[in-house]
């Protein structure tokens, strides 16, 4: 759920912002490192609540059901809806670079091919959860044998003696605080398997062990990742380049590789958007549950195992932010807008109602309890903090969108007198 297109895309973003490769790593580990720090927070919760619900369940216990029902509403209307959205944008864009569809498609090829990605996906996972995980697991394979592809390539490069196609600085000027919502945007994803906390076989160490285990190998990954870069392209070159994990391929091994990496980009977009699809509506099924039973949101498929209703109702928004980021021109960039503050507005208080919960049921059995309690917790949600605040400064006009769409979930609860 976090391995994914986010660091096919981002790593430039993060390059523009830092001058020098070992400042890239120590972005790439603090973000790995802060990443495990929250993980370790919501095994605990996932473990002493599982719940369909994930981090809704654990907001609404802690800080009641206005606040739990705003969260719904935001990973509904802003989050993963969002997210599908941005990775459509991925998918278009990369696939448009190697295959021409302007004399069919003209300047909506991207957003086009975004929305028909998402269709596709609607309805497999309308199948049933069997096949959705199926092909989940199929593809994060691929994605994963795409990475370490880049540091066999970039290895092969180093052994021949061939440097850098550039070298030096990417930019006179330092920037953590942007470095880091990019670098926590790929890294974004983990705390959604809190939604599958309550299907696990193992119920005390199945959620743990999916959190920090797999959280473990992405941080490895994308390190690897990242040196790849750096040791082909240089830092400039990284900066500057629209597609990094191509231009690697290309300039080490050919274009028959630029075009294999090309499609191992365009699928990982799909894998991601198809984890999205399986614990998104998760959330939306269990606030609709809570709020009125009998809204055909709370309807839960029992032959297929999926929120079907909700999984459709998801499906459209995500098509209607594609419809935004076209209209706008912005594509990837002004979904990152969009769902940056808002998602870490809520990484904080997850963080902090884990305080919160051990106060208030201190007698609840807890498989897992996280170290150096209450530290590593404040931890977390002061580093959630320092995000949102950088995200609030960077996305300027895109964070308004969404903050105005999370108000009008606000008003929708004042309304109902939730």
């Amino acid at each position: 759920m976090v391995v994914g297109a986010g660091i096919f895309k981002t790593s430039p973003m993060v390059a523009q912002s830092l001058p020098d490769a070992g400042q890239l790593y120590l972005a790439w580990a603090l973000g790995g490192v802060l990443s495990f720090v929250g993980a370790l927070c919501f095994a605990e919760l996932a473990s002493a609540f599982p719940d369909a619900g994930g981090d809704y369940h654990f907001l609404r216990r802690a800080f009641g059901r206005r606040l739990g029902f705003l969260f719904a509403w935001s990973r509904f209307a802003v989050i993963h809806t969002g997210s599908m959205a941005l990775l459509g944008f991925v998918f278009g864009d990369y696939l448009a670079q190697v295959v021409d569809l302007s004399p069919w498609l003209g300047t909506h090829a991207s957003a086009l091919l975004a929305a028909a990605l998402i269709v596709l996906l609607t309805g497999l996972n309308l199948l049933g959860v069997r096949v959705g995980l199926g092909t989940q697991l199929g593809l994060t394979t691929l994605v994963i044998a795409g990475l370490l592809l880049l540091g066999l390539a970039a290895g092969a490069q180093q052994l021949s003696g061939q440097p850098p196609a550039t070298q030096g600085a990417a930019t006179l000027e330092t920037n953590w605080g942007t470095a880091m919502v990019f670098v926590f945007l790929a890294y974004g994803g983990w705390s959604d398997a809190a939604t599958l906390s309550a299907e696990m076989r193992d119920e005390k160490r199945g959620i743990v062990r999916a959190l920090l285990l797999g959280l473990s190998v992405v941080m490895v990954l994308y390190l690897l990742a990242n040196w790849a870069y750096v040791r082909v392209l240089g830092l400039p070159g990284l900066a500057r380049s629209e597609a990094p994990a191509a231009e690697l391929m290309r300039l080490a091994l050919g274009r028959g590789a630029e075009l294999l990496m090309v499609g191992v980009v365009t699928l990982t977009a799909l894998s991601v958007m198809n984890a999205i699809l399986i614990a998104g509506p998760r959330t939306t099924y269990a606030a609709a549950r809570d709020l009125a039973a009998e809204w055909r949101l709370a309807h839960w498929n029992a032959r297929r195992g999926t929120p079907s209703a909700a999984v459709v109702a998801t499906s459209a928004v995500a098509l209607l932010l594609v419809g935004l980021g076209d209209l706008t021109r912005g594509g990837f960039s002004t979904m990152v807008d969009y769902l940056s503050p808002v998602y870490w507005f809520f990484l904080v208080l997850s963080g902090l109602a884990l305080i919160v919960l051990r106060r208030r049921e201190p007698e609840r059995l807890r498989p897992f309890r996280v170290p150096l309690y209450p530290w590593l917790p404040l931890l977390f949600s002061a580093c959630s903090s320092y995000v949102l605040w950088s995200s609030l400064v960077y996305v300027k006009a895109g964070a308004i969108v969404g903050v105005v769409v999370l108000a009008v979930g606000a008003l929708l609860l004042w309304w109902r007198g939730t």
